[in-house]
């Protein structure tokens, strides 16, 4: 009983104490910003007007574009502008009935796949985009054969022909005006990693004649002929055009973000 009257004791003479410190600290921070101080009152709307300003700028600084990439724009806008005034990005180039590939074009890549079966065969072709020469590249000092061809348009090809059990020959050609011309050939193995590089052979222009009519004979039969080139090289020269302004609409959106 006295252990309890002694803490009524101590808690009634602490709480006073903790009032009264309640009470200065009030008084302290009143003192210091006073109710009705309309000086205080102005500071604070400074500081705050001058607080937005601050931000204003900042978010200014970090939005506004450098010149240098406004600039950037304006020249990829007008090369947009050029190349939608073409005919070729919009032109859709027919399939011949007597075709005999299967056409595998996807947007954003620069080749095209073709495929077949010819007698058990599986036929691959990769074309790759063409090598455009202009009048103005043509050369006619040059009566060379080669430099003759060199002064041409061509497309590049890989022409792979497999079967169910063996190798697979490998034919690197280029296919100009009338023309499929036969760089090199290969046989590879089918279980040959990708790191191997297997034996090409001779450069194929110094095999013995009959042996080069006879590959193209070959490649004849399975459909890498002139009719198809010529075909193919339409065919590129729009895929050229239509992926060079889908390229430059993509460099606009990330120099826009």
């Amino acid at each position: 009983m006295a252990f309890c009257n002694i803490i009524r004791r101590t808690a009634f003479r602490v709480a006073p104490l903790a009032l009264r410190a309640v009470e200065s600290r009030r008084g302290f921070h009143s003192s210091l910003f006073p109710k009705n101080n309309s000086s205080s009152s102005l500071n604070q709307k400074l500081w705050r007007a001058g607080s937005g300003h601050l931000f204003t700028n900042r978010f200014s600084a970090v939005s506004q574009k450098p010149k240098s990439d406004e600039s950037l724009l304006r020249v990829i806008e007008s090369e947009i502008n050029c190349a939608e005034e073409s005919d070729d990005h919009n032109r859709v180039e027919e399939v011949p009935d007597e075709f005999p590939f299967q056409i595998q074009d996807n947007p954003g890549e620069q080749t095209i796949s073709l495929t077949r079966q010819y007698n058990g065969e599986t036929i691959k072709v990769e074309v790759h985009m063409p090598d455009l020469v202009t009048g103005d590249d043509n050369n006619d000092d040059d009566d060379d054969a080669d430099d003759e061809k060199g002064g041409q348009s061509s497309i590049p090809l890989v022409v792979s022909v497999s079967k169910i059990h063996g190798p697979t020959l490998e034919f690197n050609c280029t296919a100009y005006a009338d023309e499929v011309a036969i760089d090199s050939l290969s046989v590879r193995e089918r279980e040959a990693s990708e790191d191997q590089i297997p034996y090409e052979g001779p450069d194929f222009s110094d095999l013995d004649e009959n042996l080069q009519k006879a590959f193209h004979k070959y490649l004849t039969i399975r459909g890498i002929k002139p009719s198809t080139t010529n075909f193919l090289h339409e065919y590129m020269i729009n895929k050229d055009s239509k992926e060079y302004l889908n390229w430059l609409k993509n460099l606009k959106k990330f120099i826009e973000k």
